[in-house]
């Protein structure tokens, strides 16, 4: 008892406590459940006696450590080789770094770590030293008069970022960025956390390679050693550089989407909070380094949320601690909503009264509002009905979502999949009509590389150094298939050289190139690949024979943004019939040989309207006309999204 009355009198004396009952403040709660390891937790509030912020700070911590953990074992060592790995050889690829690892280690497993829980691992030196090291960088830097305690617990305080194996990082990851911003702390700008985080986020852009890729297994924190070996995805990325910020005491962290708005996985970006609480984003690298408000963000989002060390408890009331029918997501919320920050003006309240739905929930029941992920469903937030009306608050528009409800552990739809739009906030319904028309389909997930041939143009000249060249093609909108066909007018004029030519700052990428004589049936031109005089072919870009190899899915990458180009001699002046051009691709347009199904939605789930083997690049469905479709490749692959068809093509969500 006596325990339990001098914590009382600590928490009163730190005067940031709830109107809980005193047993079951969450404090408490969490010293009760570190077992053995309580007198450690104990040490450091009785440290921090004398210091109200630090004793708060520490509280803090330690009624949050319930939630936070470890991943532990063996494994984990063969789990950090491949950003390590990446790092020391990002010339030869991910690909080959992920395939060798394979073969000499195995598939990592991560079913065989273990979770080694905070409340019986961190010891009071542990926490003290970070928590001494947090309040240095806070006070002794300039900007550090303007960032708020709260932030500075959220966004600074913690000594850790996910689940990575704990690790005193905070003082080698200062030494060496610090020094980097004495030019800021000298300048006028010193107590602008916008402006110190914008030089340090050019120096963490320009400062060696970045080793970005989507292939290497996820789902736990690397830890502080991304600092040096800079690799992975938009997750590792982004805690990469929360590693560096927090370690000099600026406030920023993690924003994410629980699930992409046009693609099946889930997105990660740095955040820090500026003046007047005020969001800015970015992420490292050249082309999105700069930090931005957050209502200029452009991806399609739905829901955004900012990671946080401490429990949502206002959500864990919402939902009032059911982990049968929550999603995981929302079960031990570790993040806070920010939609409304990043929507900005377009920022919308959902309310969708009874007769749109097929199922009706109950008074009160909660409602989640979900993203597609290939033919799932992902919860990315939650409401409420009440008044005979599904009240979802802060949604931004411009995707398509799907309502659902969660009965015996069972998701069960609401009814048809629905857009909400993006400005004015309305709902179109996707209902399938009993009426059928034809769709071709060309592909079954968006190629973000289509968009790099927009501007790109087809050239031909007598001369070498292309000075006066004819224009015989300009790609004016994302090509839309493999294989794209041009048929030039009928000419007698002939030429000996050719070429793509890239448009400006979008990295010359093109997959195939080939060039034919007049006549539908009209001779394969062939002849010497040429390129800009001076470059090399480098092992991971450039690479120009490539546009030439007849396989669709090598490709040219340009190694600069701008003038870039990939051609061919003939060897003596010929006259050209047509061309045919593939985009740079992920292998994501329709594959001749392969076998795919088409479905469309339902209030109830996907209808198959049967499958296919494709005999070309391209497939034809008779499809139900204001249906939302889902092409599944059977043989290959992980990336198939939904779609509709407007105006006869398909449009991707």
């Amino acid at each position: 008892m006596q325990r339990i009355t001098f914590y009382f009198i600590l928490l009163a004396t730190a005067c940031c406590w709830t109107a809980c009952r005193p047993q079951q403040t969450p404090l408490e709660a969490a010293l009760e459940a570190a077992g053995t390891n309580r007198p450690e937790l104990e040490k450091v509030l009785a440290h921090y006696q004398g210091d109200s912020l630090k004793l708060r700070a520490a509280a803090f911590l330690i009624e949050n450590m319930p939630y936070h953990y470890a991943y532990s074992g063996k494994e984990l060592r063969k789990y950090h080789a491949y950003f390590e790995r990446f790092a020391a050889s990002a010339w030869r690829g991910p690909t080959f770094v992920r395939d060798s690892l394979l073969k000499a280690d195995g598939t990592f497993c991560p079913d065989s770590l273990r979770k080694v829980p905070d409340l019986q691992a961190v010891k009071a030196d542990f926490l003290i030293r970070h928590i001494d090291f947090a309040f240095r960088v806070w006070r002794g830097q300039p900007w550090g008069r303007n960032v708020a305690f709260d932030d500075f617990l959220e966004f600074i305080l913690p000594y850790r970022v996910g689940t990575e194996e704990l690790s005193c990082w905070r003082e080698d990851i200062y030494n060496r960025y610090n020094p980097m911003l004495d030019s800021v702390r000298a300048s006028a700008d010193s107590a602008d956390v916008l402006a110190v985080a914008q030089v340090l986020m050019d120096s963490l852009s320009g400062d060696g390679t970045i080793c970005f890729t989507g292939l290497f297994p996820s789902g736990i924190t690397v830890g502080p050693d991304l600092v040096r070996w800079r690799s992975g995805n938009c997750r590792e990325l982004t805690d990469l550089v929360t590693y560096v910020f927090r370690a000099v005491g600026l406030p920023a962290g993690c924003d994410k989407m629980l699930m992409r708005g046009d693609k099946n996985v889930a997105h990660y970006w740095n955040f820090v909070v500026g003046e007047g609480d005020s969001t800015y984003f970015a992420s490292i690298g050249p082309s999105s380094k700069h930090f931005a408000k957050a209502d200029t963000y452009w991806d399609p989002k739905g829901k955004v949320y900012r990671e946080t060390f401490s429990l949502n408890r206002a959500v864990c009331e919402d939902l009032g601690g059911d982990t049968v029918n929550v999603p995981e997501a929302f079960r031990q919320p570790l993040m806070r909503d920010v939609t409304a920050a990043y929507a900005g003006g377009i920022n919308h309240a959902l309310r969708i009264p009874v007769d749109s739905l097929a199922v009706s929930p109950r008074e009160n029941e909660t409602v989640y509002l979900c993203l597609a992920s290939r033919e799932s469903w992902i919860p990315v937030g939650y409401g409420c009905f009440e008044d005979d009306t599904v009240r979802i608050d802060n949604v931004q528009g411009a995707v398509v979502f799907r309502l659902v409800i969660y009965r015996d552990g069972r998701m069960i739809s609401l009814g048809e999949p629905f857009e909400l739009e993006k400005y004015g906030g309305a709902l179109r319904f996707f209902r399938a009509s009993g009426k059928r028309e034809k769709a071709v389909l060309w592909q079954k997930f968006k190629e973000d590389f289509q968009a790099h041939m927009v501007g790109g143009v087809f050239e031909a000249d007598n001369r070498a150094d292309f000075r006066h060249p004819d224009t015989l093609h300009v790609i004016t909108e994302r090509p839309p298939r493999l294989m794209n066909v041009v048929h030039l007018p009928d000419s007698v004029k002939t030429y000996r050289f050719v070429r793509y030519y890239g448009p400006e700052k979008r990295h010359c990428n093109i997959s195939e190139l080939t060039f034919y004589a007049p006549g539908a049936e009209g001779d394969t031109l062939r002849g010497c690949v040429i390129s800009p005089p001076g470059v090399q072919e480098g092992r991971i870009v450039n690479q120009f024979h490539n546009v030439f190899d007849g396989d669709p899915y090598t490709s040219l990458d340009y190694r600069e943004p701008s003038g870039g180009w990939v051609g061919l001699d003939f060897g003596r002046p010929m006259r050209i019939g047509r061309l045919v051009y593939t985009p740079r691709n992920r292998d994501n347009f329709i594959r001749r040989g392969d076998r795919y199904e088409l479905f469309y939605a339902t209030a109830r789930g996907w209808v198959s309207l049967g499958e296919q083997v494709a005999v070309s690049d391209s497939l034809v469905y008779e499809v139900p006309v204001g249906a939302l479709l889902y092409l599944r490749d059977h043989t290959r692959g992980v990336d198939d999204r939904i779609f509709e068809m407007v105006d006869g093509r398909q449009k991707l969500w």
